[in-house]
């Protein structure tokens, strides 16, 4: 009979379960989706409540398609959420998503002091920025007193959906790392971290190892009570197993409307201009690099302005040469997280001419994208981290034009491999890691064969590398102008 651990990933608009072999084989999945609620002043939430009926309505579906024995649940998250729970564990607040910026101000303030953000980030791994919750919880405790009296715990939505399927309520070390409030030397919540935030290490849950088991209740979708529940990890480190790039010098490109660079190696650290973050994966293994928050929306911002289609868009750009004419972007229509962790600067068109239409636009546009993840790649490097492959997954490589401009951007050829299911997969890989079924997480680079390989166009590659200081220049410039 095959065995499975049905790995649980928790995403920002679905929940997605994956049925997943030893050999990292998907045998069935399950989505359910649920809204993102946006508000004019930055709001980006979740319902926690309509998270968990989706996650436990995916969890029974793939269960009924699924054919095996069912050795484990384990568990995938979006990171940086945060909720509010009261002295009986129910939300009193909506869970905060990444995407959330109200803490904008919040996080600009605490910036202003360059020492202290950096030795925040040096000791956290995680960037001040509005993203993540050590912000959020000081902008609760300036705009919201009344929330942070009733507060008993503050939490990940990921913990509070494990939280109603086994009764525990706790993070593990990956998305702690995450918050900007987890010494990651010291794996315990960080002490100047929490002043900042206003919270005691008691309001926050029980810190455990991603491979921590935990057990499932009784009449959660179907499954015996008792069964393992893995407590997992966050979506980007996790999405690093899911494509087995694992072992040192492989990175993992993810690229849809936003896009992140990670890769793994055995310490935790970040270089020391504080560009790129740093999040534990688990068994002595940490996940190093940057999240963008400019990817496929660049187009989608094009095809709403021009009123053209995306795919009609895109093969115009694409008809364009390299180098749009001349024509550079900063594409920051969404602010900017890696290299920069800013939100406020904005998009930028450099040398528009009269000529210039929306094909150059849009091209200049998504090399603009490619630079930006350029710049991540050369931070991670300069945190000492090499990288010799790397491999992509994501809906914005459907179209020749992106694969082509970000493979020219890195200087570096493109693997790619199959399916989209890359954190549940790793969240199931990590179950049988617990489960003593895989023999080290390194292993899982060898379930996985990428299936194409792009290189690079040598003549866009060396005009994107020589335009590339001058677009940080130009960062530096309009962050002078702002301020």
């Amino acid at each position: 009979m095959t065995e499975v651990v049905l790995g649980v990933d928790l995403g920002t608009t679905a929940t997605k379960v994956v049925a997943t072999r030893p050999d990292g084989r998907v045998v069935a999945t399950a989505e359910q989706g649920y809204p993102l609620k946006t508000g004019e002043h930055g709001e980006a939430v979740q319902d926690p409540d309509v998270v968990l009926a989706a996650a436990t309505k995916a969890l029974s579906e793939c269960v009924q398609c699924t054919e095996g024995d069912i050795r484990a649940l384990s568990f995938s998250s979006a990171m940086h959420t945060l909720l509010a729970l009261d002295g009986d564990g129910e939300p009193i607040t909506p869970a905060l998503s990444w995407a959330d910026h109200r803490a904008a101000d919040i996080a600009k303030r605490l910036r202003a002091d360059r020492g202290l953000a950096l030795d925040l980030h040096a000791a956290t791994g995680a960037p001040v920025h509005p993203s993540f919750p050590l912000a959020k919880l000081a902008w609760f405790a300036e705009h919201e007193p009344d929330i942070c009296q009733r507060a008993a715990k503050w939490a990940g939505l990921k913990d509070y959906v494990l939280a109603r399927f086994t009764g525990r309520l706790v993070t593990e070390h990956s998305n702690a790392s995450g918050t900007g409030l987890f010494d990651m030397y010291d794996l315990t919540w960080h002490g100047p971290a929490l002043a900042i935030a206003g919270v005691h290490a008691d309001q926050l849950p029980t810190l455990v190892e991603p491979t921590r088991a935990l057990a499932l209740a009784d009449g959660i979708a179907g499954l015996p009570s008792g069964l393992p529940v893995i407590a997992g990890g966050g979506d980007g480190p996790l999405a690093n197993l899911g494509v087995g790039a694992i072992r040192p010098g492989m990175a993992a490109l993810s690229l849809g409307t936003s896009g992140a660079l990670r890769v793994v190696r055995d310490r935790p650290g970040v270089d020391d201009r504080g560009r790129v973050f740093c999040y534990a994966l688990a068994d002595g293994l940490w996940v190093l690099g940057g999240a963008v928050s400019n990817g496929g929306v660049v187009a989608q911002w094009a095809s709403e302005v021009f009123g053209v289609p995306v795919p009609e868009l895109l093969a115009e750009a694409e008809a364009e040469p390299p180098g749009a004419a001349g024509l550079l972007a900063l594409p920051y229509l969404l602010g900017e997280r890696a290299p920069w962790w800013d939100p406020d600067p904005r998009a930028v068109l450099v040398g528009l001419r009269r000529e210039h239409g929306r094909a150059v636009i849009t091209r200049a546009m998504i090399e603009g994208v490619g630079q930006q993840l350029a710049l991540v790649l050369d931070a991670v490097r300069d945190a000492g981290a090499s990288v010799h492959e790397i491999r992509a997954t994501g809906g914005a490589f459907r179209g020749p034009l992106w694969t082509s401009v970000i493979a020219a951007a890195f200087g570096q050829p493109l693997s790619f491999v199959d399916g989209n299911e890359g954190s549940g997969v790793g969240a199931a890989l990590l179950g049988w890691r617990a489960l003593g079924e895989l023999p080290s997480l390194d292993a899982a680079a060898d379930l996985v064969t990428p299936v194409d390989t792009v290189a690079p166009e040598e003549f866009a590659s060396h005009r994107m590398a020589r335009n590339r200081p001058a677009l940080e220049r130009i960062y530096d410039a309009l962050r002078e102008l702002d301020s």
